[in-house]
C-alpha cells in the first residue's frame, strides 16, 4: 500500500509551532485529526517512513488527498481546537470510545410542568436532569422507592397521568401516599415543581439539610405528644439513610473528583470511570475502544479525557447537576496512568469547569486503594468484552474461516496449538503450548516444557532454537503416540476413554496419549525465524500437513515459514483478534511458569536435587527450619521428627546437605531412587 506522493508538503513549509492538522479525503472529508507542539516534526513522522507506520496509520496516509494544518498559540489552545473539530467533522480514524453497555439514568424531566422521575437510557435530553449512570436498573427503583416516602414526586407515564386527571381519581401511588396526586388538584405546579427540586437536591449530594429538617420536625411532632406524625417522620428519616447506604462512602465528604482508570491489549482497551461526589460512588460507567495505532496508555487517557468532558452539553451544566453527567468536570480528576502532555490537559479542564483542577495520578492512601479498585473493574470490564466476543458462535466461526482464507489453508483451523518461549538472560528457560479448538481454550490440554539447551537445537539463550527444540519434541510424542495406539489417536477431540459394547462399560481399551491429537494450525509467539524454526522441526519429522505461521507482538504481523512479507490482517479482523487471544493465553501461561521454575530455584535447589524427596516433603522441611541452610546444620533425629519425615529419609537429606554418604541403599523411604519429573502437563 503506497503512500500518496503529492500528499508531503514541501520541505521547510511546515511551521515549527503548535496547531492542529487536518487529514482529507479525495471528497474534500476530514478522515483524521491531531495536535501537535511542533508541527513540522509531528507530520513529517507521517512521510519519513511508511513501512515503520502502524497498518491503520498506513491507511489513513493512503486514503488522505490532502493534508492542511492551523497554527494556534499554546498547547491548550491546540487541544481545544482539536476536540472542537473532532466533535464537528467525527473522522474515520480518529480513536472513538464507546459506552461498553448500555446504563441507565436516574432521571427528572423538568422539562414538564408537573416533572416525573424515570429510568431512562440512550442519548440526554434538553431540560432532563439525570444521575448516575447506574450499574442496574432495579437499583434505580430501590433508590426511589425510598425517596418517594419524603419526596412523593409523579412517576407515572404520561397516559396514566392524563386518565388518572380526566376520571378525577388519582392511582394507587397516590393512595399509598408515593405520590403527591398533582394529576387530580391535590398539589399546586408549583408545590409539586419545589418537591422535585428537593429530590433533586438531595441526589446531588445536599442531604444533610433534609435530615435535619425531618429530625426537627420529628421531636416538635414527640414535644406535642402526635406520636403518629412522629413515627412516620421516624420512618421518613431511615428511608433516605437507607437510600444513602446504597451509595458507598469511599473518600471524606468534602471529596468532589472521577477516578478513571485504564487497561489495554495490542488490539483493545476498556475504561471504568468512577463518579465520587460528597465522598460517595454517585455513579458508574464503562468505555471500550479499538486499538487504531501504536498510542500508548498515556495518548489514549488523554483522547478518553477529551471526549469525557469535551461534550458541549456537559460544559453547559454547573457542577452540582447530577454526579456523573458526562462533562461536568470535578475539583479533582484522578487518572491510572498520566495522560499525554498532562500540563495542558490540566489547564484545558480548568478552563471547562471554570476553576482550578487538580489532575494526577495517586500514589497513596484512600484514593490510591479506590484507584486499585477501579484498575481492577478495568481489567475485568476488558476480560469480559474480550470473553463475551470470543463466547459468540458466530463471530468464532467468522474468525476461523478469515483464517483459513488468509493463511490459505484446506480447511478451517478447528484446532490451534500455539508455542511461547520464556526466559531471563537465558536461565530457567521455559516453554508453554495452549490449545484452542473451535476458537475456545482447551486447558486441559496446556503443555508446559522445560527446555533442556542441549542435544536437538541447542537452544540455550536462542529463542528461534529454543522453538525448534519444543515443536521438535512435542510432534515426535505425537508420532510415537500415533504409532502404540494406531488409528484411533488420529486426528480428533480427545474425550473419555472408557467405551461401551453390548450395553457394558469397558475401561481397559487404548487411552489416548497427551499428544495424540495434531493441530491444523501451528502458531508460534514471533515472527518469521521463529515460524521457520517450527517448520523445520516439523519437516524433519516427515510432517507436511501442519500449517505454521507466527504472530510479531509489534505490529501484530502474521509471518508465514517461506514468504519473506507478512500477513497484514486488518485490525478489526476477528481472525486477528483470535490469534492474538491465542498467543496472549501462551504467553500468560509461560509467564506463570517461569516464574514458579524461579521461584523453586530460590527457595530450595540443594534439596530439588535430591531423588525421591517430593514438593510436599520440601515444603515442610523448609517450613519447620526455615532454610536449607539450617537444614543442613541439624541432626538427623531433628530431620526424622518433622512430620512425614522417616529416618531413612532423614538420613538421605542429611547425607546429601552434608556430602556424606546415605544409607538406606538405593531405595529411599522404601521407594526406589527415580529422577523426578515435573507433573501437572509439564513434559
Amino acid at each position: 500500500m503506497p503512500a500518496t506522493p503529492h500528499l508531503r508538503p514541501a520541505p521547510g513549509s511546515i511551521p515549527t509551532s503548535p496547531g492542529v492538522y487536518r487529514f482529507r479525503d479525495g471528497d474534500r472529508r476530514v478522515i483524521y485529526v491531531g495536535k501537535a507542539k511542533n508541527l513540522r516534526s509531528r507530520l513529517s513522522s507521517y512521510f519519513r517512513d511508511f513501512a515503520g507506520l502502524h497498518p491503520r496509520t498506513q491507511q489513513m496516509v493512503s486514503t488522505a488527498a490532502d493534508v492542511d494544518w492551523t497554527i494556534v498559540g499554546t498547547e491548550v489552545e491546540a487541544l481545544q481546537l482539536e476536540y472542537s473539530w473532532i466533535k464537528e467533522y467525527d473522522p474515520r480514524f480518529n480513536v472513538k470510545y464507546r459506552d461498553d453497555k448500555s446504563y441507565p439514568y436516574l432521571a427528572v424531566t423538568l422539562n414538564e410542568e408537573f416533572p416525573r422521575v424515570q429510568v431512562m437510557r440512550g442519548a440526554k435530553r434538553k431540560g432532563v436532569r439525570y444521575f448516575g449512570p447506574y450499574s442496574h436498573a432495579w437499583a434505580i427503583r430501590e433508590t426511589v422507592d425510598l425517596l418517594l416516602r419524603v419526596f412523593p414526586v409523579r412517576t407515572c407515564t404520561a397516559g396514566v397521568f392524563r386518565s388518572a386527571r380526566n376520571s378525577g381519581r388519582p392511582c394507587l401511588l397516590g393512595y399509598i401516599g408515593k405520590c403527591s396526586a398533582p394529576c387530580t388538584g391535590e398539589i399546586s405546579p408549583e408545590g409539586h415543581r419545589s418537591l422535585a427540586d428537593d429530590f433533586c437536591a438531595f441526589l446531588a449530594g445536599d442531604t444533610g439539610r433534609f435530615i435535619r429538617r425531618l429530625e426537627a420536625r420529628m421531636k416538635e411532632a414527640a414535644a406535642e405528644m402526635e406520636y403518629e406524625r412522629a413515627a412516620r417522620l421516624r420512618d421518613d428519616i431511615e428511608a433516605l439513610r437507607a437510600a444513602l447506604e446504597k451509595q458507598a462512602v469511599v473518600l471524606p465528604d468534602s471529596t468532589d473528583c472521577d477516578v478513571i482508570a485504564l487497561a489495554d491489549d495490542p488490539l483493545e482497551a476498556a475504561v471504568q470511570i468512577f463518579h465520587v461526589r460528597g465522598g460517595r460512588i454517585r455513579g458508574q460507567r464503562g468505555y471500550v475502544v479499538d486499538r487504531v495505532d501504536d498510542a500508548g496508555p498515556e495518548e489514549l487517557m488523554a483522547t478518553f479525557l477529551g471526549q469525557l468532558y469535551g461534550s458541549a452539553e456537559g460544559a453547559e451544566e454547573s457542577a452540582d447537576q447530577g454526579a456523573g453527567t458526562g462533562g461536568v468536570v470535578p475539583r479533582e480528576v484522578l487518572v491510572s496512568h498520566e495522560p499525554a502532555d498532562s500540563g495542558a490537559v490540566e489547564r484545558w479542564l480548568s478552563e471547562r469547569r471554570g476553576a482550578g483542577v487538580d489532575l494526577r495520578v495517586p500514589r497513596r492512601g484512600d484514593k490510591r486503594s479506590l484507584m486499585e479498585t477501579v484498575e481492577k473493574n478495568a481489567r475485568e470490564a476488558l476480560a469480559r468484552h474480550k470473553t463475551h466476543r470470543s463466547g459468540d458462535l458466530s463471530t468464532r466461526s467468522r474468525a476461523l474461516n478469515e483464517l483459513q482464507e488468509a493463511l490459505d489453508l484446506s480447511e478451517a483451523p478447528l484446532r490451534i496449538e500455539c508455542f511461547d518461549i520464556s526466559n531471563l538472560q537465558g536461565e530457567h528457560v521455559v516453554a508453554s503450548m495452549v490449545v484452542f479448538e473451535d476458537g475456545l481454550a482447551r486447558k486441559s490440554e496446556y503443555r508446559r516444557f522445560s527446555v533442556r539447551g542441549s542435544g536437538e537445537g541447542g537452544a540455550g539463550q536462542d529463542d528461534v532454537a529454543a522453538m525448534y527444540e519444543v515443536v521438535r519434541r512435542r510432534f515426535r510424542r505425537y508420532l510415537e503416540e500415533s504409532a502404540r495406539g494406531g488409528e484411533g489417536t488420529g486426528r480428533g477431540v480427545a474425550g473419555d476413554a472408557s467405551v461401551e459394547r453390548d450395553g457394558h462399560r469397558i475401561d481397559d481399551e487404548p487411552k489416548p496419549g497427551r499428544f495424540a491429537y495434531p493441530p491444523n494450525l501451528v502458531v508460534v509467539d514471533g515472527a518469521r525465524p521463529q515460524a521457520q524454526a517450527a517448520r523445520r522441526a516439523l519437516d524433519e519429522l516427515g510432517i507436511d500437513d501442519i500449517a505454521v505461521c507466527g504472530l510479531a507482538k509489534r505490529l501484530e504481523e502474521v509471518w508465514l515459514p517461506d514468504d519473506e512479507d507478512p500477513v497484514i490482517l486488518p485490525r478489526t479482523s476477528e481472525g486477528l483478534y483470535l490469534l492474538q487471544r491465542v498467543r496472549d493465553e501462551a504467553h500468560r501461561f509461560a509467564i506463570a511458569y517461569h516464574r514458579h521454575k524461579r521461584a523453586k530455584a530460590l527457595t530450595g535447589s540443594a534439596l530439588d536435587e535430591l531423588p525421591g524427596l517430593g514438593p510436599t516433603r520440601r515444603s515442610a522441611l523448609i517450613k519447620e527450619f526455615g532454610s536449607v541452610k539450617r537444614l543442613a546444620g541439624a541432626t538427623v533425629e531433628e530431620i526424622a521428627a518433622v512430620p512425614g519425615i522417616g529416618p531413612k529419609l532423614a538420613d538421605a537429606v542429611h547425607a546429601h546437605l552434608s556430602g556424606g554418604p546415605a544409607g538406606g541403599g538405593r531405595e529411599i523411604d522404601g521407594a526406589p531412587v527415580a529422577n523426578t519429573i515435573d507433573g501437572g502437563g509439564d513434559t
